[in-house]
């Protein structure tokens, strides 16, 4: 069954379209040129795959409910409503057989990346909504994912902050505790579940599982060697300075 939105609370019939379209652009989000393409392309991929995906933008007006009967959304259906209204302007209604291929947490994701109002700032909402289609579209047309695919810059840099603060903390913890000691490696096994989690679930996690690039997964990864070095060789500085003193 479909997850109702609260953007569908109101039934305004009259505001339906008198022929049958994928799209209703009541906010005027769309260029004529983008509607008739957006238009064939959601039909092409229904008439393909069987998923109907739907979209409505909306402002001062809506059709509410109606738009449920209007497309016949069904366990297979994704309907995207687009409401500048909010401080994110995306939500989803999604059928019950799409929850099998793309979890709730995903559309948490699709909402936060490309609903928020810098992105809509920066790119438009026209690209918002197309954006959060082609993710939809290649997710649905390959079986289906647990995380939207792609990795903005903004979640990139935090992967890295987070890989070298991993370092920093290994570092620190495998630095001599007593003379003759070159590396305390049993305290950075202890310190492990700290920065493990620091490093790999949230550094390199989230770039393996959006993106198939290198270039971002060996900047994490010399971010993470980078600051463990710094903090294992801080203390030696620290006594070099202090002995030649």
């Amino acid at each position: 069954m479909m997850q109702p939105s609260a953007a569908l609370a109101y039934d305004n019939p009259e505001l339906l379209p008198d022929r049958p379209t994928p799209v209703i652009d009541l906010a005027k989000t769309f260029t004529d040129i983008q509607e008739e393409q957006l238009v064939a392309d959601l039909n092409k991929f229904a008439a393909d795959t069987g998923w109907k995906l739907r979209v409505l933008t909306q402002y001062d007006r809506t059709p509410g409910r109606a738009v449920i009967n209007f497309w016949g959304l069904d366990d297979k259906s994704i309907l995207l409503v687009a409401d500048s209204r909010g401080g994110n302007i995306l939500s989803f209604s999604v059928g019950d057989a799409v929850y099998e291929l793309l979890p709730r947490t995903f559309w948490i994701e699709l909402q936060t990346r490309f609903g928020n109002l810098y992105y809509v700032r920066e790119h438009g909402e026209d690209r918002a909504i197309l954006g959060a289609l082609e993710s939809v579209e290649g997710c649905l047309v390959k079986g289906g994912c647990n995380v939207v695919p792609g990795l903005p810059r903004e979640q990139w840099i935090l992967t890295l902050i987070t890989s070298t603060l991993g370092g920093v903390i290994c570092g620190f913890a495998a630095q001599p505790r007593r003379p003759g000691q070159a590396l305390a490696w049993q305290w950075a096994l202890i310190f492990s579940p700290l920065w493990g989690i620091l490093f790999i679930a949230f550094g390199i996690g989230p770039v393996v599982t959006r993106t198939t690039e290198w270039l971002p997964l060996i900047r994490n990864i010399s971010g993470f060697l980078i600051g463990a070095l710094v903090a294992y060789l801080t203390p030696i500085f620290g006594r070099s300075s202090a002995s030649e003193t």
